[in-house]
């Protein structure tokens, strides 16, 4: 009984898109998984402690990070492929939430300027 805990340990677990579960038992780079599944990123999975009132068989996570093609996969963690696609879609929601708010900020700062130009204006005109 003990020993299937050791063995699972002892592997690295990568979830696919389509819900697949992939166990490898050696250590492997992010890109030589990324040339197994072309148009993937791999990330790894940062789980949270479950809290309590949640079922102990549900894993929740807050973060995904990808990982660069020089990183290795370590024994006894779970990583994810994720595809270009989502990666892009995530990258520019993040993009246009930064310009949003820079928005208002450099608004504010147009305006400052436009009043004080039109103060300036009326002190030279007087």
């Amino acid at each position: 009984m003990g020993n299937c805990q050791a063995v699972d340990a002892a592997a690295l677990v990568i979830q696919h898109p389509n819900g697949k579960l992939e166990r490898m038992y050696w250590s492997i780079s992010a890109s030589e998984v990324m040339k197994m599944n072309p148009g993937h990123y791999v990330s790894i999975i940062i789980p949270l402690p479950p809290s309590e009132g949640e079922d102990a068989k549900t894993v929740r996570f807050t973060r995904v990070k990808l990982l660069r093609p020089t990183d290795t996969l370590v024994l006894g963690r779970a990583y994810r492929l994720v595809t270009a696609h989502e990666v892009m879609k995530v990258v520019r929601a993040k993009r246009h939430a930064k310009m949003n708010n820079n928005q208002p900020e450099s608004l504010s700062d147009n305006e400052t300027t436009l009043s004080t130009g039109v103060d300036n204006e009326n002190q030279v005109n007087s």
